[in-house]
């Protein structure tokens, strides 16, 4: 059974969720609204210096949660793949300025190769940045997506396939991230979950809704009670293997991206606390 939540202290909202406001309205907001994390996607920190956003953030509280987003490692060719593996570096370095513990993976596909092939050069190419992220003391997180995602974003897309790569790489420094969005269908959902707990795998969970019908499939998912996922269910599944992080939430949404933002936030709090 999930814990009854009062208050934010472990709500961390993306980035991306409030994609119209600059990262600094966004900070402040949060920080107002006495939300206790953030999770930053890369475009926010487009051309700023990175070290300085990062102590940003701290200065009003919030806890840097992690560093969206790495992966898309599978190619064709492989000098696209090495391609990718430099911008995998090149995250893990900002996550080290900006004061991330963690950069989360959407691992890629590539179309005219199998899904196989692809999870091999996931795996690959994760090894081949494992060093790198030991040595900036930051986690490389496997972020498994919905089958619908299997042609062109990601290989992983269920947890199973993430426990099998993080137990197989067996490292500290790689973890997995269960989001709702892409897991909730799962009829073994419940036992993967503690499975990745006791490899100690278990890095973040990331919340939403999965709206019925789904108006786009990217950039419409629902805020926490707006569809059909049991959040509280899932996120007793998680507590319940001693997972004491953050309920991070991460919207795609066209619809609330042209609302007024701060009712938008007021709307993220409220749905926390009652549907969560």
């Amino acid at each position: 059974m999930a814990k009854e939540l009062t208050d934010f202290k472990n709500l961390c909202v993306h980035t991306i969720t409030t994609k119209p406001w600059p990262i600094e309205k966004a900070a402040q907001e949060f920080s107002a609204a006495g939300i206790g994390g953030i999770t930053v996607w890369r475009d926010a920190l487009a051309g700023r210096d990175i070290r300085k956003t990062g102590n940003m953030l701290r200065d009003l509280n919030l806890e840097v949660v992690s560093l969206c987003r790495g992966g898309f490692f599978p190619a064709l060719t492989a000098s696209q793949r090495e391609a990718a593996i430099a911008d995998n570096l090149k995250a893990i370095d900002e996550a080290e300025a900006l004061g991330a513990p963690m950069v989360v993976l959407v691992c890629g596909a590539a179309p005219g190769q199998s899904l196989t092939e692809s999870r091999q050069q996931i795996q690959d190419g994760i090894m081949a940045c494992l060093e790198h992220a030991a040595a900036a003391r930051v986690k490389l997180t496997i972020e498994p997506l919905h089958p619908m995602y299997a042609g062109d974003r990601s290989a992983i897309n269920t947890l199973a396939q993430a426990n099998d790569m993080a137990e197989a790489i067996n490292s500290p420094h790689v973890g997995v991230a269960v989001d709702v969005y892409h897991l909730w269908w799962d009829p073994d959902l419940e036992n993967q979950i503690k499975r990745c707990a006791a490899h100690n795998n278990l890095a973040a969970f990331h919340i939403c809704d999965w709206k019925t019908p789904t108006l786009d499939m990217l950039n419409d998912r629902g805020l926490m009670g707006e569809g059909c996922i049991n959040l509280k269910q899932i996120r007793g599944w998680v507590e319940e293997t001693g997972f004491n992080g953050f309920n991070e939430v991460e919207v795609f949404s066209n619809i609330y991206w042209h609302q007024d933002q701060q009712q938008f936030l007021k709307k993220i709090t409220s749905a926390y606390l009652q549907h969560t």
